[in-house]
């Protein structure tokens, strides 16, 4: 999954969006359990406040007097973490006071923190140290006992560490469930972000079995948001193909409008010996050449933008071989074909036996003995001479002739350069080859051949 795709984006926001809703939940679900454990252990401590309170009195001379236990043992134990004390409202410890037996000859602390809360009864709720450094939860009522017009201050705390750990408890029971929750959402995501995304991996299947011939259209049904798109891309196939036959119809009635006067004049010309029928005759047959060229190049041009066509190689270079084998046929020349059958090429039939034909041709023609064809799948990008990407052919036609130097091998591939005047021939056979394989975005390469000729290496795109 690239950073850039959609389904990462998808995923990274719906994971970044549940992260910060669950890590929101479980900061108020901690907040809102601390609340009520807090509530709760703030009334078990306002029970004992109540007993307390029920057990002291002032004694004839106003002094503080004890007359029974609250009922909790560890009120007894010293420095138990559990305490109460009685004292004047201005908090004094002087011997009026009354304290826990857990405190023994300590007081509480004044209150150092912020009051956490005070409750319409008078009731001050709020944290301390005690002995030891221990972390009290304190509550604190101040009182008037019968017999006395001052208030007194009953204040019971008990260790918090009992309350910390039941929230400890909860809080890291909360994270590893919520962690579950986070990983569950982000694996629902990512299943909703596949099967949601699924019809536009379908959609470029399509696509890729138009572009390589095996459809003409987009076919199945898809999602709403896919419909409209599915319906103008196969419109747009069917423009491109109505222009590509229009184009073709055109070439053709053109070639045909041309061509027509051209052999009239030729044929004028031949019935009229001299040095001016001759002079039109030379020049109408390389007008005809020339428009011969530029029509085959807007003719391929045209099919080359379209997309789905696939040629098998096999036959085209078997019906090629059987046809150069009669016409030189009196050169008993030995031919050696390589050539897979599941090997194809991107473009049409009459291209790629044009191409083949012409360098196929010229290798029969200077051959002396032998001629070898060779055709293979080429990776792009593995030489020199291959296309920039995608998946590509390699054709290798090498004959036994004379060759060519180095510096004749790109003379031979412009458009009407003959390097042999002695052959028949108008020399725009390489030339239209070199032309054809660039409209293909393909490669052509002249070398030395290991039967002592020519090589030509056509690289051309396949499928």
């Amino acid at each position: 999954m690239r950073r850039n795709s959609l389904a990462f984006r998808l995923l990274t926001y719906a994971a970044m969006w549940s992260i910060v809703a669950l890590l929101g939940t479980g900061w108020v679900l901690s907040s809102l359990f601390r609340s009520a454990m807090e509530r709760n252990f703030d009334a078990r401590l306002q029970a004992h406040l109540y007993g307390l309170v029920g057990i002291v009195e002032l004694d004839e001379s106003g002094s503080l007097n004890q007359l029974g236990q609250i009922g909790e043992a560890r009120f007894d134990l010293l420095e138990s973490g559990w305490y109460w004390q009685v004292s004047p409202p201005s908090g004094s410890s002087d011997s009026g006071s009354l304290s826990s037996r857990s405190l023994l000859d300590q007081t509480f602390p004044p209150i150092a923190e912020p009051i956490t809360s005070t409750g319409e009864d008078g009731l001050v709720h709020y944290y301390s140290d005690g002995p030891k450094n221990q972390r009290l939860r304190v509550i604190q009522q101040s009182i008037q006992l019968a017999g006395s017009d001052a208030l007194y201050a009953f204040t019971v705390g008990g260790d918090s560490k009992e309350l910390e750990r039941e929230i400890s408890t909860f809080n890291n029971t909360l994270a590893i469930a919520l962690s579950l929750v986070c990983l569950g959402v982000i694996m629902t995501g990512l299943l909703q972000v596949r099967f949601g995304l699924h019809p536009l991996r379908v959609f470029q299947q399509s696509l890729s079995s138009i572009r390589s011939g095996s459809k003409t259209r987009l076919s199945g049904t898809y999602p709403e948001e896919l419909e409209p798109l599915a319906e103008e891309l196969n419109a747009l196939l069917k423009s491109n193909e109505e222009i590509v036959e229009r184009a073709r119809t055109h070439v053709g009635n053109l070639a045909h409008a041309l061509k027509t006067p051209l052999s009239v004049i030729i044929n004028e010309a031949e019935t009229d010996p001299g040095p001016f029928a001759g002079k039109v005759s030379e020049q109408a047959v390389l007008m005809r050449d020339q428009v011969n060229h530029y029509l085959d190049r807007a003719r391929v041009a045209a099919r080359g933008r379209a997309l789905g066509a696939v040629t098998d190689i096999a036959p085209v270079v078997q019906a090629l071989h059987r046809t150069l084998a009669k016409i030189y046929a009196n050169k008993e020349l030995k031919v050696v074909v390589s050539c897979p059958d599941d090997v194809r090429f991107q473009g049409e039939r009459q291209d790629i036996e044009e191409m083949v034909g012409n360098v196929l041709e010229n290798a029969f023609k200077w051959a002396e003995g032998s001629v070898s064809v060779d055709v293979s799948r080429h990776v792009a990008g593995s030489g020199p001479d291959t296309p920039p990407s995608g998946q590509s052919v390699a054709i290798v036609i090498d004959d036994d002739g004379p060759g060519l130097p180095d510096s004749q091998k790109q003379e031979a591939l412009k458009r009407g350069r003959r390097l042999d005047e002695t052959t028949p021939g108008t020399g725009l056979g390489l030339s239209i080859v070199a032309e054809l394989v660039s409209l293909y975005s393909g490669n052509v390469n002249l070398s030395d051949s290991p039967l002592g000729g020519l090589r030509v290496t056509l690289i051309l795109p396949g499928h």
